[in-house]
């Protein structure tokens, strides 16, 4: 497990900017948090740090974002917040051929439709920042959260650099 303490909005992406830089070829990660804990703003900075161009919209609406990723395969981006049951999640042709990161703000929605999580990020407010804490859920997770703490500041808070 990893916690850091984000203490602004250039900090949590800082941590998505990590995340992309350590991921592994193919990732399932899901995001936990209230509304406004920042969800979609780590999912657009790790987008981003893969080279995603363009609008990046929020999948609020549209349940899914598809981006092309430079190196190949496509990044997911999904919002199951709108999602009642998660057999609902069978119309939105999910079979994961492309697919090499799944990015997935309220998992507990597709319980048992997703596919098996490599990450789990929660996000709280604190303060005025952010908290989060990562977890890892396999061998391919449990790697890339050792990356990721060796590529981040040893203290327990990501700032953000003026």
């Amino acid at each position: 497990m990893t916690a850091r303490l984000l203490a602004d909005a250039a900090a949590t992406d800082a941590l998505g900017e990590a995340l992309a830089r350590t991921r592994p070829p193919s990732a399932v990660v899901l995001l936990h948090g209230d509304l406004g804990a920042g969800k979609s703003s780590l999912a657009r900075a790790m987008l981003r740090a893969l080279g995603v161009r363009g609008p990046i919209r929020s999948p609020t609406y549209t349940l899914v974002e598809r981006y092309p990723l430079p190196e190949g395969g496509e990044a997911w981006h999904m919002d199951l917040y709108r999602i009642g049951d998660p057999g609902e999640l069978e119309f939105l042709g999910l079979d994961g051929g492309e697919a090499v990161l799944w990015l997935v703000e309220w998992p507990q929605r597709g319980a048992g439709a997703l596919p098996t999580a490599d990450l789990e990020v929660w996000l709280d407010h604190a303060g005025n920042g952010r908290s989060a804490r990562l977890e890892a859920r396999s061998d391919a997770g449990s790697a890339w959260l050792r990356r990721l703490n060796g590529a981040l500041p040893a203290e327990g808070a990501l700032a953000s650099h003026s």
